[in-house]
């Protein structure tokens, strides 16, 4: 229970024991002022006394209908009707008693019981008229009626908005902890995409000059060293990614300064080979400074695009665009290689390679995030054309 429904409810138990104890004096006082030497002073004396120590006594027993409890207001509602048959004026205490009920009871049984009381109060007030008083015979269960619908309604209403409120928190949970999840997987994502792009690409790369320096050995020893620095240069750059992803920060070609064209000169670079030349072309001059994300996403498109480029299309040439529009900004990688058809990921090896594990999905995944797209052009023989787009603010 809230702390204001709380506070709402002493409130009302306090004014409804409040007005129980002064219907009590009050009927007390009447009755003495005219029936003080009365034959059932003593009795009704002694039953106002325990009509007020029972009912003292009840909130310790608490408002659940434990048999305590219902033994206990059978006992109150007893001495109240011995007392309302001994002196009518006592009924005026019925309402207090009617609050009492209906707290203790649940409505199909509290009700009989205010009827029982207001039945009683209805007769003792006639009684004491001596004559068949409309005011007396109407009123009652008029307020009776008012009062018992008033706050049955109010319960019910109280038990809808704890069940909406226990709905809302379950609710609440439940997205809490699809949130956490959809939290984890996105991370799992990010951790795959970045292992892809520089991980696997140096181990690909890595084993592949190794592989080159191991059957040149013996016949070409000055070039198997070659490859082998050259592998071991790798690794150092992989190791300096994987220590960077790891704390989510910048990539390392980025993080060296110069911004994102001198990022894809150094990838260009490094992806350049005997048996393959990577150039880097520029149109229009990108915003200063670039979004980070979208920095940091272009390079590694540019990544995982050239190492499908180098391990899959058999290019020998390879080119990267990168075209500053005022609203996008868009990376083309394109090659001279053995090409695919885009529609049919099957029909050859490097679309079964290129949409294997994390090179296509991620690179589309990381447009997606950012609100850009991905366009791939491409035919059997006629080489690859990639574009990446990403929309920026306007400048």
């Amino acid at each position: 229970m809230a702390a204001p429904e709380r506070d709402d409810t002493r409130a009302l138990t306090v004014v409804m024991h409040t007005a129980f104890f002064v219907l009590l004096s009050a009927s007390v006082a009447r009755y003495l002022a005219r029936h003080a030497g009365g034959p059932h002073t003593p009795w009704v004396i002694a039953l106002s006394v325990l009509l007020a120590v029972l009912y003292v006594l009840g909130p310790a027993l608490g408002t659940r209908p434990t048999p305590r409890r219902l033994a206990w207001l059978g006992l109150v509602v007893a001495a109240w009707a011995l007392l309302v048959v001994l002196a009518p004026s006592f009924a005026w205490c019925a309402v207090p008693l009617f609050y009492t009920g209906l707290r203790t009871l649940p409505p199909r049984a509290a009700i009989p019981l205010v009827a029982l009381l207001t039945a009683l109060a209805v007769a003792a007030q006639l009684s004491l008229a001596g004559w068949a008083d409309p005011n007396v015979l109407l009123a009652p269960p008029a307020v009776a009626a008012v009062a018992t619908t008033v706050f049955v309604v109010m319960q019910r209403q109280a038990a809808r908005r704890d069940a909406l409120i226990a709905d809302l928190v379950r609710t609440r949970r439940e997205l809490a902890a699809t949130e956490r999840r959809e939290g984890t997987l996105a991370e799992r994502e990010r951790l795959a995409r970045e292992i892809h792009d520089t991980l696997a690409q140096g181990l690909s790369s890595q084993r592949m000059l190794l592989q080159a320096a191991d059957r040149l050995w013996d016949s070409a020893p000055g070039t198997a060293r070659d490859h082998v620095r050259t592998a071991a240069d790798i690794a150092e750059r992989s190791l300096a990614e994987a220590r960077r992803f790891v704390h989510d920060l910048t990539p390392a070609d980025l993080a060296e300064g110069g911004g994102l064209l001198r990022a894809l000169h150094a990838v260009a670079e490094r992806e350049t080979t005997p048996g393959l030349t990577v150039r880097v072309h520029t149109e229009g001059s990108p915003p200063d400074p670039l979004p980070a994300p979208v920095e940091s996403a272009l390079l590694r498109i540019a990544q995982g695009a050239l190492a499908n480029v180098r391990e899959h299309a058999g290019a020998t040439t390879a080119a990267l665009t990168l075209t500053c529009l005022d609203d996008q900004i868009v990376l083309d990688v394109t090659d001279d290689g053995r090409g695919f058809d885009p529609h049919t990921p099957a029909a050859g090896p490097a679309s079964a390679a290129g949409e294997r594990g994390h090179g296509l999905p991620a690179i589309r995944a990381r447009l997606r995030q950012l609100g850009g797209t991905l366009t791939i052009e491409s035919a059997p023989g006629e080489g690859t054309a990639l574009s990446a787009a990403i929309p920026l603010e306007p400048r």
